[in-house]
């Protein structure tokens, strides 16, 4: 047990130096923070009773540094880990990408003329983190971690500029312009900000956008709970709502690429968690076409709307004799 929690709070303080040096951790799976914690570690020559003040860096020819082999034989030695051995590229390609993006960690420490691949090339600790490594926990550590990332710049920033790059800019009514992540999923919520709600809104109030990467990318809190909602899980509300108010009506809208149209049973869980909702409820799924459409048509729970992105000024209507009725000719 002591062993353990020797282990735990390495790897945590690893993470916090990540952290500190603008490695975007936070955003990563819990098995990815421990890795690249990890991997960080092991290039340190860092065991879990090793103390952060003896942490080596790649100073010269004899400095301590690893092939990506070593690295997993050091964690399944020394930290507990049961890694195969067989996945020493991994290791290059999904973990110590980031030190080395980041500049934490030299890629040719040991034999500078080896290419990207070969499975000999050594990596090591970039001498100027060696203080907030040996510093970790002072206030001189937190200093040198500053000054790191003045020279090599914020990994962090880095990626979310490369993120909104590439991803779906969408402009609500208001004009407020929002960067959704890349996608289909997310070109669907654009079409629905941009076009759905132009069409079919009186007078829009988007409250709530789920993007794919981040969920609660914009959500206007106190007007849902004005409204009646009881909770704001991320995880029951639908990819965009949309209040009319004009008329008084909520939209509830899920845009559909490959999964959770507004099906029965999905209708009846929206109903249930807004079943103090003071506004009537409209439910709508969102397809790009026909095509993807069709693929969902059997799921469609009645008294609920279609709408296909491809043909933005009319609506599917799944409502019965509500609707029937003839047309006037133009």
């Amino acid at each position: 047990m002591a062993r353990r929690n020797l282990i735990d709070t390495k790897i945590e303080e690893a993470i916090e130096i990540l952290r500190k040096v603008c490695i975007p951790v936070d955003g990563m799976s819990v098995r990815r923070q421990r890795r690249v914690a990890l991997s960080l570690l092991a290039l340190a020559k860092m065991k879990p009773d090793t103390s952060w003040k003896e942490a080596s860096v790649f100073e010269g020819p004899e400095s301590w540094k690893l092939t990506t082999r070593e690295t997993i034989s050091f964690w399944n030695k020394y930290w507990g880990e049961n890694v195969s051995a067989g996945s020493y590229d991994d290791v290059r390609r999904r973990d110590f990408i980031y030190l080395k993006t980041a500049g934490l960690a030299l890629a040719k420490a040991g034999n500078p003329d080896a290419s990207t691949n070969d499975p000999t090339r050594r990596y090591g600790i970039n001498p100027d983190a060696a203080m907030l490594l040996r510093g970790f926990g002072t206030e001189r550590g937190d200093e040198a971690a500053a000054e790191f990332v003045a020279k090599y710049g914020s990994l962090k920033q880095r990626l979310e500029r490369n993120r909104a790059a590439t991803g779906v800019a969408a402009q609500l009514p208001d004009g407020t312009l929002l960067q959704l992540s890349a996608g289909t999923h997310n070109h669907l919520q654009k079409a629905i900000v941009e076009k759905f709600v132009k069409q079919f809104v009186k007078k829009p109030q988007i409250l709530y956008i789920g993007d794919t990467t981040k969920k609660g990318l914009h959500i206007e809190a106190n007007k849902l709970r004005e409204l009646g909602f009881q909770e704001l899980a991320h995880d029951m509300l639908p990819d965009v709502v949309v209040y009319d108010a004009e008329r008084n009506w909520l939209f509830l809208i899920e845009a559909v690429h490959s999964s959770n149209p507004i099906s029965q049973l999905r209708h009846l869980a929206l109903e249930q968690f807004t079943a103090r909702c003071s506004a009537p409820r409209i439910y709508v799924s969102v397809f790009e076409n026909r095509a993807a459409f069709r693929k969902w048509v059997s799921d469609i729970s009645w008294e609920t709307e279609v709408w296909l992105a491809e043909a933005p000024g009319h609506l599917i209507h799944f409502n019965g004799e509500k609707f029937l009725g003839p047309y006037k000719a133009e």
